[in-house]
């Protein structure tokens, strides 16, 4: 293996399937493991076909994959004390999981061994010597996955070394220091990392940290500068309590910047779309600050940092974020620059000119709603129906004459409110009402019915989000509120935004500046 080659042995499966709150049927596991493959990760491990039927059977439908490049792994642990491996169950069903590549885990800590599995010191080294050697030798690659390694090393060096001897001299392929409490810091990540590397010159060293200090990561890349050649962790950093190596992170730091080679260079433009992918699947969110892959990893606010990016991207970002399939983006607030809110607009409105007067109205117009409590940071379309309008290109789509809401308890068939709306298109007049399981449902409801006619493309346009924040909380009740609503049709999605000491009214807008923006682009 070349010097600078690093194997990425992803987890999500089954150390990121104990986090919290997340959950993968087979379906789910298969498309994972289609998306890791296909960005060229090297081994997968996808459970643990001991701990029930289901895992197993998940294995067995596994075994008919063809993968392009991955290497599927079952997880396990050694046999347990006083049975023979062969006699273990655990370790018969590793080699009924027919993959090439097995992973187990074993207590590296001396306390680990006398007070949690009540064993002998030496009777835990025999464990794990006769369970790799059982394996090995029913022609398995093991991994020896050496749990609480590094707090072991610290109680008991000697005892910790000699577990990962124990497994080396049965055969196992790879030795892996586990961090399993996730508290190494960085400096021990490197040193104790070292220290195996010199001992075992001729095993493929793997690193293994969770988060709980927030360090995995940082512990992760210095065991690499130690003589680590395989790093495990999850794509996405979840996991067992604060999770594991995020290796989107890690992967982008020894890559981008150390010159390591962890999946092949081509493949670097779709680390983005590989995460939104996992993540849908995983069904999480993934934090807007997400380094390399958030949403706002290269978003820009401040004026001068945009007008800095625009001249020379590095002033503020520290890579080019296409290298990773992610986007720059210039956020619309009453900071912004004019260089960066015409850099926005422009691809809208390729006639406007950034020096001219209609340029200065609209940067004008972004900071005087600003004071009115208007953000367009996440509401870009209702800012674009703003820059219509003041460039004179902006057509009434309909014309509100009134609405009228009502709220009914106790419910009626789950219906507690009702709505009425009355709209002008093209000086025809449109009456129509709706209940709803709400005030904005039933707004929504109503004027769909109201514009249907008109507009029967509407009925593909769906409201998928809606979100309130109140913005002088002092003022009680009385309060103005922002209201958001996210929008999307069969191709994109939108946001718009309503501010009103009124939620309802608050809504209103908000919702029409959906509808609006959607008829909007159907006419471009």
């Amino acid at each position: 293996m070349k010097d600078n080659k690093l194997q990425i042995f992803d987890s999500t499966l089954r150390d990121g399937a104990q986090g919290a709150n997340i959950s993968f049927s087979v379906e789910d596991k298969l498309k994972v493991i289609d998306a890791l493959d296909k960005l060229g990760v090297d081994f997968i491990e996808a459970g643990n076909p001991f701990s029930n039927p289901a895992e197993m059977q998940f294995f067995r439908e596994a075994a008919g994959l063809k993968l392009a490049h991955a290497k599927l792994v079952a997880f396990g642990s050694t046999r347990r004390k006083g049975i023979a491996p062969e006699e273990d169950s655990n370790l018969r069903s590793l080699l009924a999981a027919n993959t090439e590549y097995v992973a187990i885990f074993g207590k590296s800590h001396i306390r680990h061994a006398t007070d949690v599995l009540k064993a002998a010191p030496e009777e835990n080294l025999a464990m794990i010597e006769e369970s790799v050697r059982f394996l090995a030798s029913n022609g398995k690659k093991v991994v020896f996955d050496a749990e609480h390694f590094f707090d072991g090393y610290k109680a008991d060096a000697e005892y910790a070394m000699n577990a990962l001897a124990a497994a080396h001299r049965a055969g196992a392929w790879c030795l892996c220091l586990c961090d399993t409490n996730g508290g190494v810091f960085p400096d021990e990540a490197y040193a104790v990392t070292k220290a195996v590397t010199e001992r075992f010159p001729d095993a493929v060293v793997a690193i293994h940290c969770h988060n709980d200090g927030g360090l995995a990561v940082a512990a992760t890349i210095e065991a690499v500068k130690a003589g680590a050649r395989q790093i495990q962790g999850t794509l996405l950093g979840f996991g067992e309590r604060c999770g594991n190596t995020d290796l989107v992170t890690a992967v982008c730091n020894l890559q981008l910047k150390r010159g390591y080679e962890c999946i092949p260079p081509e493949k670097l433009q779709d680390i983005y779309g590989t995460a939104m992918a996992v993540a849908e699947t995983a069904n999480v969110a993934i934090p807007a600050n997400r380094p390399y892959i958030g949403m706002n990893a290269f978003a820009h606010k401040a004026g001068m940092h945009a007008d800095g990016v625009l001249k020379y991207s590095s002033s503020f970002e520290h890579i080019d974020p296409a290298l990773i399939g992610n986007k720059r983006k210039f956020l619309l607030s009453e900071i912004s620059g004019k260089s960066a809110i015409y850099d926005k607009l422009k691809n809208y409105f390729p006639d406007l000119d950034k020096n001219g007067k209609e340029m200065g109205a609209i940067v004008a117009a972004l900071k005087e709603r600003a004071l009115s409590g208007y953000q367009y940071e996440a509401a870009e379309a209702s800012f674009i129906l703003i820059v219509e309008k003041l460039l004179g290109k902006y057509k009434s789509s309909f014309d509100l004459i009134n609405y009228k809401v009502i709220n009914e308890q106790p419910a009626i068939e789950g219906k507690v409110a009702s709505a009425i709306i009355k709209v002008r298109v093209n000086g025809v007049t449109k009456i129509a009402a709706s209940d709803g399981e709400g005030p904005v449902h039933a707004m929504d409801l109503a004027l769909r019915a109201a514009l249907s006619d008109f507009y029967p493309e509407i009925a593909g346009v769906t409201l998928t989000d809606f979100k309130v924040r109140v913005l002088d909380s002092d003022k009680a009740t009385a309060a103005k509120v922002r209201v958001l609503i996210t929008s999307a049709d069969s191709a994109d999605s939108w946001t718009t935004v309503g501010v009103s000491e009124d939620i309802i009214e608050a809504s209103w807008l908000a919702l029409t500046d959906s509808i609006d923006y959607a008829l909007l682009r159907r006419s471009r």
